[in-house]
C-alpha cells in the first residue's frame, strides 16, 4: 500500500462503470482486492476486463443481496432513478446495509445541487439550491448518506463533480455537425476534471478525506461552455460551432441542453486540493490538450 496504513481492508464500488473500474484499477495496483458491482452484463465484462471481481447488483430491487462490507471502503457511484425527487435506490442500499457496515464511504455526486449562481464561485458549505428533479435527486442522495453516515458512526465524503472529459468523452461529433452553442457573452461559467485527474481524486478521499466533509471536484480553471467547444474546435481542426441568442436557443436546442445552459458557477477547489492533498496531472483542458 506505498506504505500508507489504512483503516480498511479491501474495496467495493457500487455503480462500477468507467470511473470505478478506473478507481479500481488504481487500487488494484496499490494491492487491495477490489468488488465491482454493476446491473448490466456489459458493466460485468468491463469489470472483468479490468482485473476486478464482478458482481451483480440491482439498485431497484428491494431487498439487496450484499456481501459483507465490514472491513471496506464503499464506493457509491450509481446514479439516482431517472425520475422523481427523491433517491430511492441510496434508501434501498442503507435499508439493506443495516449492521453491514462499511469502514468508510465515499460518494460521487454533483455540482448541479448548487443551482444557479450567475457565474459566481460556489464553495461547499454554500447552501445548495437544486434547481432540476435531477439535482434535487442528487441531494436527497446525499442527505440520506451523510444522515446515515452520522447515526452509524461511519466516515461518508461527498464529491461534487463538475464535467468530466476525456479522449472518449469529447462532444467532437455534436461540433463536426454544426449544432450552435450560446453566444459567447452569453455563455455559462462551467466546471470540468479530466477522468483520470478523478480517478484519482477518488483514492485520494478514501485515504485522505475527513468524516461528513463534501469536495468540489474540478480543475479550478476558470472557463465557459462556448469556449469549451471552441477550443476543442481549434484543437481538432474543426470549424466552430455557429453562435446563437437565447430566442434561437430555445427553438432548436433540446430542453436538456438548455437546462444545462441556464445555471452558470464556478467551482473553489480549494478544499479538495488541501485536505486530499492531491496535484492534478491536468490542471486545465488547454495543458491537456498539448498532448494530444
Amino acid at each position: 500500500m506505498d506504505n500508507e496504513r489504512t483503516p480498511f481492508e479491501d474495496v467495493a464500488i457500487i455503480g462500477c462503470g468507467d470511473i470505478g473500474t478506473r478507481v479500481g484499477r488504481l487500487w488494484r495496483e496499490k494491492g487491495l482486492s477490489v468488488r465491482g458491482f454493476a446491473r448490466s452484463d456489459t458493466s460485468l465484462s468491463r469489470i472483468v476486463t479490468a482485473g476486478l471481481e464482478p458482481l451483480q447488483l440491482d439498485l431497484d430491487r428491494s431487498p439487496l443481496a450484499l456481501p459483507s462490507l465490514d472491513k471496506s471502503l464503499l464506493y457509491t457511484f450509481f446514479p439516482p432513478p431517472a425520475q422523481g425527487d427523491l433517491d430511492r435506490r441510496m434508501q434501498n442500499l442503507l435499508a439493506t446495509l443495516g449492521d453491514n457496515q462499511p469502514a468508510r464511504i465515499v460518494q460521487i455526486s454533483t455540482t448541479g445541487v448548487y443551482g444557479d449562481r450567475q457565474g459566481g464561485w460556489v464553495h461547499e458549505d454554500d447552501t445548495p439550491q437544486p434547481q432540476t428533479a435531477r439535482a434535487r435527486r442528487r441531494l436527497h442522495g446525499e442527505s440520506l448518506l451523510r444522515d446515515w453516515g452520522r447515526q452509524h458512526d461511519v466516515p461518508v465524503m461527498v464529491l461534487r463533480v463538475g464535467g468530466i472529459y476525456g479522449l472518449h468523452r469529447l462532444p467532437l461529433e455534436r461540433i463536426r455537425q454544426g449544432t450552435p452553442v450560446l453566444q459567447p457573452s452569453l455563455s455559462p461559467k462551467t466546471n470540468r476534471i479530466h477522468e483520470d485527474d478523478l480517478a484519482r481524486i477518488c483514492v485520494a478521499a478514501g485515504l485522505h478525506g475527513q468524516a461528513d466533509h463534501i469536495y468540489n471536484v474540478s480543475d479550478g480553471e476558470d472557463s465557459d461552455m462556448t469556449g469549451y467547444f471552441y477550443q476543442l474546435a481549434d484543437h481538432f481542426q474543426l470549424p466552430r460551432p455557429p453562435a446563437v441568442d437565447w430566442p434561437e436557443a430555445e427553438r432548436v436546442m433540446s430542453k436538456g441542453m438548455l437546462s444545462y445552459l441556464k445555471e452558470s458557477r464556478r467551482l473553489d477547489n480549494r478544499k479538495m486540493l488541501r485536505e486530499l492533498r492531491v496535484t492534478l496531472i491536468h490542471p486545465s483542458l488547454k495543458a491537456w490538450l498539448a498532448n494530444h
